[in-house]
């Protein structure tokens, strides 16, 4: 029997309908694999930022490092913790990979951070409710040592990640700070972190310390292990540029222990101390206080000038020794002429000795400039003539700026409208200048005539291939006086260390001579007019050593520091000046003036002989010998055989065994760091000079891995500041006795025409000059 067809509507719908879909999903299938984007979007894309990986590989930052290239600043390892939230990070449920229990995390991350549990348990909870994978912790969670990472991973939390990053360290702490500055981490909008410089050298050279991370590509499955067979593309980081300095890191931790020492006993407002090369410009150490710490920035206040470049002062009668090498050079100096101390008048102007005006009677140019009298430089400018005298203050670089390669250098103001303004200035009042156009004038009368120019860079280099990109040669900035003037300047100055009568006794030292000028200015007020009492001036000595041919040059300068009643205000400077010129020269190998022959003996071969027959021999020739080991065979030994030591100096025998701790206190560093080649052992030395104290005592018996801290201190100067200015104050008792009704009077009398350390806060006219009846006078006796 035939079936009869029978069309069925609803059925023919579905396959229409199915047929249709089919057709639409081919089609996309087919216009999805021959264009391989979906929405505009490439599928490729999407698929490489899903499964590629990308890490940075962040680029050291260069060092700040000395002219021995020791480290000032570095970049140096440290951790980030990162705590993963998201629970597909885990496999397996008995190695956790993400955090299982916030609270009891936060509460052990506590212990850790430097944050409260409350705000780290935020954190967590946070990054769970937002699908997060992982969360950092701020500033609290970078920054991590090493030691502290791994006590965070013996604590077992599970879900902490730690990453590498690195931190600016400064090892030196208080160091030049106003000079170096500091870098930080500055968070970026991406959430990238990134070292700036923000203050001194660090931001200066900002760009050329900053170096450019590298990153490494790879494949990864969906929990972030690496494929394999999978390759991987590096770009590697581009590290910045390391800067060389000109400072000296042993002189510059001897002028910041010797301001350290003075800074706790006297409390100044300020001190500002320079060190250079005169016989180059090279600066050699650079500091003043307050300063701060780079490394925790504490101490660090709203004033982020560099003083010695930014601030300027009245120098006082430091500038007197500038006033005296323009007459010399104008053949206008006669050291036995003779003048009538005690007060001089231009117009109606009035200008007083130190000693409240009543001077020494008549006495010569050469005891006037020794016992520093500002009468003895009006006089002195009457020969010389006042605008001569002011061509020789432009030809020494006073109110330009000296160029040295620093930012925001200061020119200061050279006051020369009214005669008084020129008179003023000859002895270092009422004119501004800045510390370092102090040094820089000063390198003429110490290099032969011959005026330097400052800087502090020796060099700039890659410091990956070592291409220097920029170096710094000796520069002259002029010669504003002959080499014959400038050697009868450093006469005239040394005898004011030397003359029972000059004003810088208390800055002798014990085996080189010194040249030099002590200062006492007047501290402006607001306002006007100048600070009255005993402590509230600028003290201050520049000076340079050996006199006959000057090694160093150093400016300090002390203000309003709290003086005892039997002291005055040479004697703080005098601390930091006699302490840090001796112990530099000295470290510089300088010989001393005064420097006996020393004795020495040669050293013979003891490898091989019993230590106690080598002992026994080298203490027959006047020489200590340490034994390093407990055997008696002797397998090498410190200085070689054929060195010669002085006499009573250490040799050093290394033998086999264990290492009895020998008494260091009085080795050099350089001993000690043999002794630590012969012994190796873990000896850790801090400071500069000779061994005062060890942290494990003589006689211990010492295991290799056993670290001993070794503490240095410079050598001490037996010539106490206060004792040599008491000395220096022999035969002038007088003076003395009147210092304290000279400060008042002095401060009473003071006139408009100089009334600011930075410029005049009101122009003097005819008439207040003609009103005025007396001048300041600028010297305390010192």
């Amino acid at each position: 029997m035939k079936k009869k067809f029978r069309f069925q509507g609803g059925a023919f719908l579905l396959f229409l309908l199915f047929a249709g879909l089919f057709f639409l999903l081919l089609t996309r299938i087919v216009t999805i694999q021959a264009t391989g984007e979906v929405e505009g979007q490439e599928l490729a894309a999407k698929a490489a930022a899903k499964y590629s990986q990308e890490e940075v590989l962040t680029a050291e930052r260069g060092r700040i490092i000395d002219r021995n290239g020791e480290v000032i600043a570095e970049d140096t390892l440290t951790y980030k913790v990162v705590a993963v939230v998201d629970e597909s990070a885990t496999q397996k449920a008995s190695d956790p990979r993400h955090v299982v229990d916030i609270e009891e995390t936060a509460g052990k991350l506590a212990g850790y951070l430097d944050v409260s549990e409350e705000s780290i348990l935020k954190t967590l909870k946070s990054g769970k409710e937002k699908d997060r994978y992982q969360v950092e912790f701020g500033a609290a969670g970078r920054e991590i040592s090493h030691t502290q990472m791994l006590e965070m991973k013996e604590a077992e939390i599970p879900g902490l990640l730690f990453v590498r990053d690195l931190k600016r360290l400064y090892p030196n702490g208080v160091f030049a700070s106003h000079l170096i500055g500091y870098a930080m981490k500055e968070e970026l909008k991406d959430g990238e972190t990134k070292t700036t410089g923000r203050m001194g050298l660090e931001s200066i050279h900002n760009d050329i310390l900053t170096g450019k991370n590298g990153k490494i590509e790879f494949d990864t499955d969906k929990w972030g292990f690496l494929l394999p067979n999978s390759e991987s593309a590096v770009t590697p980081a581009v590290d910045g540029s390391d800067v060389q300095l000109t400072l000296d890191k042993t002189l510059q931790n001897f002028l910041e222990d010797a301001m350290s020492g003075v800074q706790e006993e006297y409390d100044p407002t300020r001190m500002i101390a320079v060190i250079a090369d005169p016989k180059t410009g090279e600066i050699l150490a650079m500091s003043q206080r307050p300063t701060f710490n780079p490394n925790t920035r504490e101490g660090l206040s709203d004033n982020w000038l560099n003083e010695s470049i930014e601030l300027t002062i009245e120098p006082g009668s430091p500038m007197k020794m500038f006033t005296l090498a323009a007459a010399i050079e104008e053949g206008r100096w006669d050291p036995n002429a003779t003048y009538n101390s005690g007060t001089y008048t231009l117009l109606d102007s009035t200008i007083g000795d130190h000693n409240s005006g009543r001077g020494w009677g008549t006495i010569s140019y050469l005891e006037g400039f020794q016992r520093s009298s500002n009468v003895s430089m009006a006089y002195l400018l009457e020969r010389l003539g006042a605008d001569t005298f002011m061509t020789y203050v432009d030809a020494f670089g006073f109110g330009e700026q000296t160029g040295i390669d620093l930012p925001k250098e200061a020119k200061g103001t050279i006051l020369n409208q009214y005669p008084i303004n020129k008179l003023t200035t000859a002895y270092g009042q009422g004119s501004t200048v800045t510390p370092i156009q102090m040094i820089q004038a000063a390198t003429a009368i110490a290099n032969g005539g011959v005026m330097m120019k400052p800087y502090v860079i020796d060099q700039i280099k890659n410091s990956d291939t070592g291409k220097v990109t920029v170096k710094s040669e000796p520069e002259e900035a002029g010669q504003p006086i002959s080499a014959e003037t400038a050697e009868k300047v450093k006469e005239v100055l040394a005898s004011t260390v030397t003359s029972e009568v000059g004003s810088a006794q208390g800055f002798a030292l014990q085996d080189y001579t010194i040249a030099g000028k002590t200062g006492t200015a007047q501290v402006p007020k607001e306002g006007g007019g100048y600070l009255a009492g005993r402590n509230n001036y600028l003290f201050s000595f520049l000076g340079m050593a050996p006199a006959d041919d000057p090694e160093l040059l150093i400016y300090i300068g002390v203000q309003q520091p709290n003086l005892p009643a039997d002291e005055y205000g040479s004697v703080p400077v005098a601390k930091i000046f006699t302490s840090v010129m001796e112990n530099s020269l000295k470290y510089l190998n300088i010989e001393p003036e005064n420097m006996a022959e020393a004795t020495t003996r040669p050293v013979d071969d003891y490898t091989g002989k019993s230590a106690a027959e080598a002992s026994e021999a080298l203490n027959g020739l006047g020489l200590e010998a340490v034994v390093s080991g407990d055997t008696d065979k002797v397998i090498s030994q410190y200085p070689a055989a054929g060195d010669t030591v002085l006499e009573g100096g250490l040799v050093i025998l290394k033998t086999e065994g264990k290492t009895t701790l020998p008494d260091f206190t009085g080795w050099s560093k350089r001993e000690l760091l043999a002794y630590q080649s012969l012994s190796g052992l873990a000896l850790e030395i801090a400071g500069q000079g000779y061994v005062l104290t060890q942290s494990i005592a003589e006689g211990e018996v010492i295991t290799d891995n056993e670290p001993v801290v070794i503490e240095l201190h410079p050598p001490e100067i037996y010539y106490p500041a206060r004792a040599k200015t008491e000395a220096a104050e022999e035969g002038a008792e007088e003076d003395q006795d009147a210092l304290e009704e000279s400060d008042s009077q002095n401060n009473e009398e003071a006139t408009e025409t100089e009334t600011s350390a930075e410029e005049p806060t009101e122009t003097p006219t005819e008439e207040t000059i003609e009103e005025t009846t007396e001048t300041p006078t600028e010297e305390t006796t010192e």
